[in-house]
């Protein structure tokens, strides 16, 4: 079934979602953030069909999601690292993995927590922040269509 394209939507939520809303790119996302860079280290970490893979890796470096170089040990390899566009991404994984830790888990499940390199300390979880600094609460936040702006 071919999806619906969101690519003149004026809402961000449904652009974001037609690049990056399956769950593999993700998943690539994250293990590029955490260190991954070869296609056999995704296939083997993610357990994902080749053919899917490859799929998605093209589409994310379509995207500017990704680069591809060849492989910094000089082999024949290439290697896919996040660019700028995709490392940003990192905010949306920390509040994907944090709401995940919060509401997924039950009380005696462990799961893996995001913590800051330096001092090995969970970090802390995002809020939605006014310019001013406020906190603001779900219901304190609206989408302003661009024909009100």
């Amino acid at each position: 079934m071919k999806r619906k394209s969101m690519e003149g939507s004026v809402c961000p939520v449904a652009r974001s979602l037609d690049i990056i809303g399956d769950w593999w790119s993700l998943l690539i996302v994250r293990d590029a953030l955490n260190g991954l860079t070869r296609f056999g280290e995704f296939q083997k970490n993610l357990g994902i069909a080749k053919n899917m893979l490859t799929q998605r890796l093209k589409h994310l470096v379509e995207q500017g999601i990704l680069t591809v170089r060849p492989a910094t040990d000089g082999s024949a390899w290439n290697e896919y690292v996040l660019t700028e566009k995709g490392r940003a991404l990192q905010t949306v994984l920390v509040a994907l993995a944090q709401w995940g830790g919060d509401y997924l888990f039950d009380s005696h499940e462990k799961c893996s927590v995001l913590v800051d390199d330096v001092h090995q300390q969970p970090l802390r979880k995002l809020q939605l922040q006014a310019q001013d600094g406020r906190t603001l609460a779900p219901d304190e936040v609206i989408a302003q269509r661009p024909e009100l702006v």
